[in-house]
């Protein structure tokens, strides 16, 4: 199973994450990933960082380390330009980029409203998620997309070429149903193993359903995780955490712990797991040490 970091875009200064970022590399990380924002949530007034233009640097500056996009929501980017910024991606790290795609939610609203883009309602959104996803696989495989209800015909090429997986996140049973039938991978955000074990089990199940092989789209899991070496350190940064007034509502648990959810993800076929690393500075090694080794 492949291990990815989420870096914060929440920040004016590009060289914060990309120090994060080559930090991953050297400790093991196999990818680092970055969300899609106008501006924080909630929080119009302080900066995002453009994550297709930051991955793209840190893809250049390192070789061998993979890039991903957590997620960016269907309708914030016209399909045939958002199918060339993730090709090209995909082309400037090796052939190592994940494009993860999502229906967006209420906070999802007010960035659209600053950018002049409609925000239409939830069956809408998801229905065009699931039309966005199918294009851009055309397109990825090198094939024109012959237009749909809510996409228009799209005949490429994409050059230089990049093919990068397409991931739908989202809890919900609509979110998994698009990634069943639709997408090349379905990323759970925050769920405890057991909600992931079991909802991996619908995916799974889902596919089959639409004539695929569950194999085709294997379930990821992502969250914020806060880990400590031992019961001992986690008492003491969960009430560091809670001091601060920092949500709780996280995975929290000790380095064996985090092995034991490895093992049951896995076990359910999840192909990456993919962390926030809260807490102290040295988490990400943590982190990092503890399912490496």
């Amino acid at each position: 199973m492949k291990l990815g970091l989420v870096l914060t875009v929440f920040t004016a200064d590009p060289a914060k994450p990309m120090t994060s970022a080559a930090r991953a590399a050297a400790t093991g990380f196999d990818a680092v990933f970055a969300s899609d924002h106008l501006f924080p949530p909630g929080a119009p007034d302080r900066p995002s960082l453009e994550p297709y233009t930051l991955l793209a640097a840190i893809g250049a500056a390192n070789p061998g380390l993979g890039v991903g996009v957590l997620v960016t929501r269907a309708g914030f980017r016209p399909v045939g330009m958002l199918a060339k910024q993730a090709a090209a991606l995909d082309q400037v790290s090796g052939g190592r980029a994940v494009l993860g795609l999502g229906v967006g939610d209420a906070n999802g609203r007010a960035e659209h409203a600053a950018l002049g883009l409609d925000y239409p309602p939830f069956p809408e959104r998801l229905a065009l998620l699931e039309e966005t996803v199918l294009a851009l696989r055309a397109l990825f495989a090198g094939r024109a997309w012959q237009g749909g209800r809510r996409i228009p015909a799209l005949a490429g090429p994409l050059l230089p070429p990049g093919s990068p997986p397409v991931w739908v996140g989202g809890t919900k049973d609509a979110a998994i149903g698009v990634a069943a039938r639709a997408a090349d991978g379905w990323n759970a955000w925050g769920l405890g193993a057991d909600a992931f074990v079991a909802r991996a089990g619908e995916l799974a199940g889902l596919a089959t359903g639409a004539g695929r092989d569950p194999a085709e789209v294997p379930p990821t899991w992502a969250g914020i995780m806060l880990v400590g070496r031992d019961a001992n350190e986690l008492a003491t940064l969960e009430a560091e955490r809670a001091g601060k007034g920092l949500g709780m509502d996280i995975w929290r648990g000790t380095a064996d712990d985090l092995r034991r959810l490895r093992d049951r993800v896995e076990g359910v076929g999840a192909t990456w797991l993919i962390a926030v690393a809260a807490g102290p500075a040295d988490r990400s090694e943590l982190l990092a040490a503890t399912l490496r080794a």
